[in-house]
């Protein structure tokens, strides 16, 4: 589990193809790999990676097919930069929301409008997504969590302050680009439940 509040910004070392649809990544992120081994979480722009090796500040995670459809992972370049946060502790503040890191789908930014002290920032999401998101609630952007300003009916508004534009890939994304989206998973459990209907009478 994560919380959205991105640790630090590391760097695509390399990308191979290791056969079939599935990849291997390498990225540089001196925190993140400061106390990583073999089989912890990262999240990379978002998506929930397991540590395969790690070798100084770099640390490798494979990326299997079903992630390269389902996120923006697979356009990463060498040198392109990369949010990253290692996996929350239980004894951790829980800065943002819960975070699973696993990605719902693929947005895109369709608009940029800055402000005095902050930046007003519009993205495009599958319409399968719309119905879990809702103004003041909670979405996860790149690994970012980050509070819905407005809403319409493909797409949603946010308001993202100096710090995250600094600290984040956020900052230097433009029109057009990518962005990798996961809505609040308490949404969809409670869609799920009300799907289900009422519970027999006497079944606890």
């Amino acid at each position: 589990m994560f919380t959205g509040i991105v640790e630090e910004l590391g760097e695509v070392v390399r990308t191979t193809e290791t056969g079939g649809d599935s990849a291997l990544v390498a990225i540089r992120g001196p925190l993140v790999t400061s106390d990583a081994r073999h089989g912890d979480s990262i999240a990379v722009n978002g998506v929930c990676l397991t540590v395969v090796d790690v070798d100084g500040d770099v640390f490798t995670a494979d990326v299997m097919g079903e992630t390269l459809r389902r996120s923006a992972l697979g356009a990463l370049r060498p040198g392109d930069p990369v949010n990253l946060e290692r996996a929350a502790a239980l004894n951790s503040r829980l800065g943002g929301h819960i975070v699973q890191g696993h990605v719902d789908g693929v947005g895109e930014i369709i608009s940029r409008e800055p402000a005095a002290q902050w930046e007003t920032v519009r993205f495009r999401l599958p319409a399968a997504l719309s119905r879990y998101v809702v103004e003041k609630g909670s979405i996860t952007v790149d690994g970012v969590s980050l509070t819905v300003a407005e809403v319409g009916d493909d797409w949603f508004a946010v308001g993202l302050i100096p710090t995250t534009l600094k600290l984040t890939t956020l900052g230097a994304k433009g029109v057009g680009d990518p962005v990798n989206l996961e809505v609040d998973v308490l949404a969809k459990y409670v869609e799920r439940l009300l799907a289900s209907g009422p519970r027999p009478d006497g079944d606890r």
